[in-house]
């Protein structure tokens, strides 16, 4: 099928908005992951630019595919013009939005340009030291109302939606009611458009902190740990084999002909 797959269009996904539809999301970061998303039905993916590919994009079939842009000096991207390129860069191989937390004039510049834009509302985690580290936003009034203004700014330039991220249900909900942007629910409560979770945490296999709103529906950790296990058994009995001499063994090894082996011996005898 190539590249290209029956996937939904950014006007499938406001569609699925309109009438009510819960969708799901998950952040991956290898074709394995996007393969069995695709396989699953989920509905869309969150692959940062770093991990965005033709293989990617081939991998995650007829998930609709969010790619991040890297933020600022992170991924030494800084005028509007960098970003544009990159997010044209990633447009072509396949990416159906563009993640961008940058300034409201670089967003404004892609969605200028027609490219669907998904922004950041709530705890932005590049920019979480204006608002007290990694916690929660929106607990007050005026924190929430912060939120909702964010929000009422991205519609003015044409955001196409926002990642909504570890904010109060409420504030979630009636956010999410009150404008057309697609809101990306992460730790947002069930009132967002979409719920959207990291893969490693939905496996089981996070490192570092767990955040709240995760759920874990299988115990990879385990897996990884026992196939860990089994790697260092499988490389010991290989050094023992070759200290041994027990590898390689014939059936390892490229055969010669005894008449051909002997003309070689003599030419180099000569």
């Amino acid at each position: 099928m190539g590249l290209y797959h029956t996937r939904p269009t950014v006007a499938d996904i406001r569609a699925m908005k309109a009438r009510g539809q819960k969708i799901s999301m998950l952040y991956v970061t290898t074709l394995e992951e996007a393969a069995a998303a695709n396989a699953a039905g989920i509905d869309m993916l969150s692959i940062e630019g770093r991990f965005f590919s033709p293989e990617m994009r081939e991998a995650a079939g007829n998930c609709f595919v969010q790619v991040g842009l890297p933020f600022g000096p992170f991924g030494k991207l800084a005028t509007a013009e960098d970003y544009l390129r990159e997010a044209f860069r990633f447009m072509a191989i396949g990416a159906d939005c563009i993640y961008c937390a940058a300034s409201l004039d670089i967003q404004k510049a892609l969605c200028d340009n027609a490219v669907p834009v998904i922004a950041h509302v709530g705890l932005i985690p590049s920019q979480a030291t204006w608002t007290g580290g990694f916690k929660a936003v929106g607990k007050t009034a005026e924190s929430a109302r912060a939120v909702w203004d964010h929000v009422k700014r991205l519609e003015a330039i044409g955001c196409f939606g926002a990642e909504l991220e570890v904010v109060p249900d409420r504030v979630g909900e009636v956010i999410s009611k009150s404008t057309p942007l697609i809101m990306l629910g992460m730790g947002a409560g069930a009132g967002a458009d979409a719920q959207y979770l990291f893969a490693e945490d939905v496996l089981g296999h996070t490192a570092g902190h767990k955040p709240r709103h995760a759920k874990t529906y299988r115990n990879f950790a385990a897996e990884f740990a026992r196939l860990q296990q089994q790697r260092v058994a499988a490389f010991k009995e290989f050094i023992s084999d070759v200290e041994t001499g027990a590898y390689p063994a014939p059936q390892h090894a490229v055969p010669i002909t005894d008449a051909e082996f002997e003309r070689f011996a003599a030419g180099i005898k000569a």
